[in-house]
């Protein structure tokens, strides 16, 4: 009979990798160190290198830590954890686990925390909720996506094995993100087919995460995403004044980030300009790669309309094509919609596709706007009514005057542009997010109590107006 503490811990171990994947080992169990089993007390001390491995452990693996333990060690073993929280100095916590004579006398069938053992692995045959229409071969590459594209066939065709994990794509409305994530996905079922790939909208996982809260399924929820190769979520912005939903995905994120899976993430803004969204996991989305997806300009809209018109066997004239990429705002689900809408008139009306046709669709289907504000036309404006200098405004002066235009510049630009915060301080003298932020709290705080400010910018608006 075996009495050595540390070859019964190692029997534990080798118990538990029978149990779980070799992924789960090495993520969970590897890191676990064994210190010291005092027989009086019937405690065994094993350390552990944070505070999410212990809770982690705790929550997913503590039947099967209980079995192997009653079965190594003997009944009644309390496991204690000392939790690193110095790794310099070797500083822990110690913290009892869950008492293995509670765990032995829980059926394993209602127990909310079941550890995921290879016996209950999660089914291989999964929809990935792919739209299959949205490729590569149809994403037509221009100077506004080259990167994002580039970067997302290499992520398709080797996922969880570059430094683009995560991969975050941000953009405007209609520049082509969803089509991008899918076509990544598209890609890498083609290559590997027992992956398992998933497309989820982040309303779609918020509406599914509520209904297990109702049902009381979370940790079944939570197991089944921890159990996706590669995670595709669209439009993340939406979880911003989502708590629980945000502190749920944490822990997916950091589970499937430790096991090398791959994470595409897409949204309508940067992280930075992700508000509410917590600190943990802002770094988290910032480690791998982020990339913006711009709206595409006059000549990628062209090119992607005639690739639309010989895929769908149509014949429009080039100046309408001209005419339909120059005024549909730079949006391919406008330039979709337009395509569409003009084969149906044609069809339905037995006519060809004219210009004239074209600007009856466009009036209809997209909202023109033929001079819409830049930076440089707020910066124009704005230096002009405070008679300074667009050099002067951009610089790194800290002269009152220029703080102020460039302040008013910065508050003009987030609120007649589309622009997130971040790109707006890029673009007026290489400011950050944060001092975008400020100096629009600055100028409204100003408005409330300051009558003749207010008509200096209604001055300055009216310019705009002008302008157009």
């Amino acid at each position: 009979m075996v009495n050595d503490p540390k070859v019964l811990w190692d029997n534990c171990l080798h118990l538990i990798k029978e149990n779980v994947t070799e992924q789960q080992y090495k993520a969970w169990f590897e890191p676990i160190v064994f210190e010291r089993f005092d027989a009086d007390s019937r405690t065994l001390l094993v350390q552990v290198p944070s505070m999410y491995v212990y809770e982690y452990l705790e929550q997913y693996y503590v039947g099967l830590l209980s079995k192997v333990l009653t079965r190594c060690f003997g009944q009644s073993v309390q496991l204690t954890y000392r939790v690193i929280t110095d790794s310099q100095h070797n500083i822990g916590q110690k913290i009892e686990g869950e008492s293995a004579v509670d765990i032995e006398s829980t059926p394993v069938t209602t127990r909310a925390n079941k550890a995921p053992t290879v016996l209950d692995a999660v089914p291989q045959d999964l929809n990935p909720q792919l739209d299959i229409h949205k490729t590569f071969q149809n994403f037509i590459e221009g100077d506004s996506n080259k990167l994002p594209r580039t970067v997302g066939l290499s992520i398709a065709e080797h996922p969880g094995k570059s430094t683009f994990n995560p991969f975050f794509v941000f953009g405007p409305s209609g520049c082509g993100k969803t089509h991008l994530i899918n076509a990544i996905g598209v890609r890498c079922k083609e290559m590997y087919q027992r992956r398992r790939v998933l497309y989820v909208s982040a309303r779609l996982f918020q509406v599914q995460f509520t209904d297990a809260v109702r049902q009381n399924t979370v940790n079944e929820f939570i197991q089944f995403y921890q159990s996706i190769d590669v995670l595709i979520v669209d439009d993340i912005q939406e979880w911003a004044t989502a708590a629980k939903t945000l502190d749920t995905f944490f822990h997916i994120f950091d589970h499937l980030f430790r096991l090398g899976k791959q994470i595409i993430l897409a949204s309508d803004r940067p992280p930075v300009d992700l508000l509410g969204v917590k600190d943990r996991l802002l770094t988290r989305f910032s480690c791998g790669l982020i990339a913006e997806l711009e709206k595409p300009n006059v000549q990628l809209c062209v090119d992607i309309l005639n690739a639309k018109c010989r895929r769908d066997g149509l014949k429009i004239p080039e100046d309408v094509i001209q005419f339909i990429a120059e005024t549909a705002n730079g949006s391919v689900r406008d330039l979709e919609g337009v395509i569409n809408s003009l084969l149906a008139y044609s069809v339905v009306y037995n006519t060809h596709i004219d210009m004239r046709l074209a600007e009856r669709i466009i009036k209809r289907a997209v909202k023109v706007d033929n001079h819409p504000l830049t930076i440089d036309d707020i910066l124009d404006k704005v230096c002009t009514h405070f008679n300074v200098s667009q050099q002067q405004v951009v610089s790194r002066s800290r002269k009152r005057d220029y703080v102020l235009v460039r302040q008013v510049s910065m508050y003009l630009a987030q609120k007649y542009t589309k622009m997130p915060a971040s790109r707006i301080g890029q673009l007026i003298g290489g400011r950050d997010h944060s001092t975008v932020i400020h100096s629009c709290s600055t100028i409204e705080q100003r408005l409330k109590i300051d009558k003749a400010f207010v008509a200096e910018l209604n001055s300055i608006e009216n310019s705009f107006r002008l302008k157009k």
